[in-house]
């Protein structure tokens, strides 16, 4: 049988309900192989962040450089500018599988996981990466140095972040008040995807938006298909924690 993988470069939780434990039970149901590869570890539980431990630079250099072929791959917490480098330079010389990058700058509590020197190193050399971007609304202010608090605003900055590079930018809105609206913007449309709100909540849902569009890619249909399955995993997935 010739297996698919779903290389995804990230982090630990403890509780696999964020990073690289939610990666590995999306690329479970999309019955793909999962290929990881470990930047850091984080010490943290349901409720609260309580530290980030980065591997050194040399580390994930080796990881990388034994992962198998892919058929999509996923980019989750970098927490070191080293590490951001590293992977940066992966991605700009391997196969050209679909990449889903997801900026993760902090968490639901609040705690920030990428100092200037690492956020200033995911702006110049992973944001420019043919890629498909996946930010939330305070992700998206954080590189567009400004406040995104409407939808209109939410198309502007979606085709301004995909101007810095990105194949596409997928622009989530979950942060508006109101019913969800994210939108996704490339060089050619902007396309806008919008749900009814669902009253359940479920961690790790960024993590596990980017892991199903990477895993979607890999079956090899459109972004705009994929994007709206992608959604529709998420929301059965929080459908699920009401049940």
């Amino acid at each position: 049988m010739n297996e698919q993988f779903l290389l995804s470069v990230g982090a630990t939780h403890p509780w696999n309900i964020a990073g690289l434990g939610i990666a590995s039970r999306v690329a479970y149901d999309f019955r793909l192989r999962h290929s990881v590869v470990v930047v850091g570890v984080t010490a943290q539980d349901e409720r609260a962040f309580h530290g980030a431990f980065a591997l050194p630079p040399e580390a994930v250099r080796a990881q990388l450089a034994m992962t198998p072929a892919y058929a999509a791959a996923h980019v989750g917490l970098l927490f070191d500018a080293a590490n951001v480098r590293e992977v940066a330079q992966f991605f700009q010389t391997s196969h050209h599988a679909p990449l889903v990058v997801d900026p993760v700058f902090g968490d639901t509590f609040g705690s920030k996981f990428s100092d200037d020197k690492t956020f200033c190193a995911f702006r110049e050399v992973i944001v420019p990466l043919k890629s498909i971007l996946t930010p939330n609304l305070p992700e998206a202010e954080r590189l567009l140095e400004r406040d995104i608090a409407t939808v209109d605003a939410m198309l502007d900055a979606a085709r301004e972040l995909q101007a810095l590079g990105p194949h596409a930018v997928l622009l989530k809105g979950g942060h508006l008040r109101g019913d969800p609206v994210d939108v996704l913007a490339t060089s050619e449309s902007v396309e806008v995807f919008g749900d009814a709100r669902l009253p359940g909540e479920l961690r790790g849902t960024g993590d596990t938006l980017a892991a199903a569009l990477a895993c979607e890619l890999a079956r090899g249909i459109s972004l705009v298909e994929a994007v709206a399955a992608a959604r529709d995993y998420v929301r059965r997935k929080i459908s699920a924690t009401l049940s």
